[in-house]
């Protein structure tokens, strides 16, 4: 009923950058907050960064002024630029959408299937 697509993920050097795309489909009434989460090997999944249901975006210490999360909501798509990479950003990088469906009304969140960052040093 719902599907959310990743996209952008690939090899880059350290001090690069990746700009990585979340896209949502389906019967979607409404969306609400929308967020980036990453898996490192033998780490747990951590939150990197989130847009909040009321506009307003958090982000992890880690990224802080080098990660930029945007959404163009026309097209039900979030953004995570990522700027000055580094070696310890490489990871599985995962979407998460927070949606309203009918039939009947209810919230359900939303992943997606993951793209993998690898920044070299």
């Amino acid at each position: 009923q719902v599907q959310v697509v990743e996209s952008g993920g690939g090899l880059v050097q350290a001090g690069g950058s990746l700009r990585l795309s979340c896209a949502a489909s389906g019967s979607i009434v409404s969306i609400g907050a929308m967020g980036w989460y990453r898996q490192a090997p033998g780490k747990q999944r951590e939150l990197v960064a989130i847009f909040t249901s009321g506009g307003s975006s958090n982000y992890a210490d880690s990224v802080k002024g080098r990660f930029t999360i945007s959404r163009d909501n026309a097209k039900n798509t979030v953004y995570l630029q990522m700027n000055s990479l580094k070696p310890e950003d490489t990871a599985v990088y995962y979407c998460n959408v927070g949606v309203i469906v009918a039939g009947p009304y209810r919230h359900l969140e939303v992943w997606g299937q993951g793209t993998l960052v690898t920044v070299s040093s």
